[in-house]
């Protein structure tokens, strides 16, 4: 049998997160489970530099053009076909997309990035999070989320009989993760990636890599990323005296240039739904200092070998930290093996079996048995 899938992806214009998973997941699906799986992507938004190229699934792009545009293609698409399910990710978009198909009787998968916590922030929120709270909610087939904290704090906010499924994000290979050897006279490089924004913290890393560099002069920080605030981590840098112990770099689509220079990588945000990021680094053997944020670290930094975690908004010690695994980096090195395979378990080709197994389950209230020995066949 053959399982109709829709997933229909905001219009943010950037090729960033919740894009290049849903991107890569569905490509792996389509791909893997073909026979069973029938997937279609609608991208509401072109992303420009980047092209998408030739993908397994069905893509479809629109370029919306404002809100009344933006439920008309959403509807259309819908209307299309009779899919038998369609996965929106986060939680606003979920309200309007379900809004959009309404007469149409389509199944309705809710799929968590980021902390929901963090998203109800204007009034058009508040509004949309309540008709999500007390209408749409109970509609929903299922939800998938990024880490197991991230779904146990959802039930607790949003108490339902939903049935819940933990969809790890996939964590892309490099072209090579082995370090460029330099001569760098004995300076030890920290690197972060990630959106110049309050979320991922860049400001909590420069105060507390100020102390770091009082404590230890032969250390360097490098901030990879773009965002709106920018500016003002480029002011704040300068204000605390770093100088060219800093540098802002950007790489839109590979960190591997920073990350296979890097000795230790530090993740201070203040809240996330997953984390990439550090995902990535551990490819490269990296160990991490990240902050105990919601959610994500604690669920990745399961084992002391790959890293620690330090409360959030804590300066002093993440700075502690920070100069911890400095003094004791040639120990850390010997890690660096176990960290990679690690990772391993988050290779797109892995969690894509999570992916086909929570869509067989979403379906099979109406597939049925067939559907139930398809599961066992994909379990993670």
């Amino acid at each position: 049998m053959n399982i109709s899938v829709l997933y229909i992806v905001s219009p943010t214009r950037k090729y960033a997160g919740i894009e290049r998973v849903v991107d890569e997941i569905c490509d792996q699906l389509a791909r893997r489970y073909g026979q069973e799986l029938d997937i279609t992507v609608l991208h509401l938004a072109d992303y420009p530099g980047h092209d998408l190229g030739p993908r397994a699934y069905r893509n479809r792009m629109s370029d919306v053009k404002g809100r009344l545009d933006l439920f008309q293609v959403v509807r259309r698409e819908i209307a299309r076909q009779p899919y038998d399910i369609i996965v929106v990710p986060q939680i606003e978009a979920t309200v309007l997309f379900w809004l959009a198909s309404l007469g149409l009787k389509r199944r309705f998968v809710l799929y968590l990035h980021g902390n929901p916590a963090h998203e109800n922030t204007h009034y058009k929120a508040h509004i949309l999070f309540f008709f999500f709270r007390h209408w749409v909610l109970k509609k929903l087939t299922f939800v998938f989320g990024t880490s197991p904290r991230q779904l146990a704090a959802f039930a607790k906010e949003f108490p339902s009989r939903v049935a819940q499924c933990w969809t790890p994000n996939p964590v892309r290979r490099f072209d090579s993760v082995e370090p460029i050897a330099s001569d760098r006279g004995g300076t030890v490089v920290f690197a972060n990636v990630g959106r110049f924004c309050r979320q991922k913290g860049q400001d909590l890393l420069l105060d507390a890599f100020a102390q770091v560099l009082r404590a230890r002069p032969h250390a360097r920080l490098k901030l990879v990323g773009y965002g709106d605030e920018e500016a003002d981590l480029t002011e704040r840098a300068s204000r605390l005296g770093l100088g060219d112990a800093v540098s802002f770099e950007h790489h839109p689509q590979d960190p591997q240039a920073v990350l296979r220079r890097a000795d230790i990588y530090v993740s201070t945000s203040r809240w996330e739904g997953w984390s990439l990021a550090i995902c990535e680094a551990l490819r490269f053997g990296l160990p991490v200092v990240s902050t105990d944020c919601e959610f994500g670290p604690s669920d990745i930094l399961i084992d002391p070998r790959l890293g620690t975690l330090v409360p959030p908004d804590d300066v002093d010690t993440l700075a502690a930290k920070m100069i911890q695994y400095m003094d004791n980096l040639e120990t850390e090195k010997n890690y660096g093996a176990y960290r990679i395979a690690y990772v391993d378990r988050f290779d797109a080709s892995v969690v894509v079996k999570a992916h086909a197994a929570a869509l067989l389950s979403a379906a099979g209230s109406r597939a049925g048995h067939e559907v139930d020995a398809l599961i066992d066949a994909v379990q993670y």
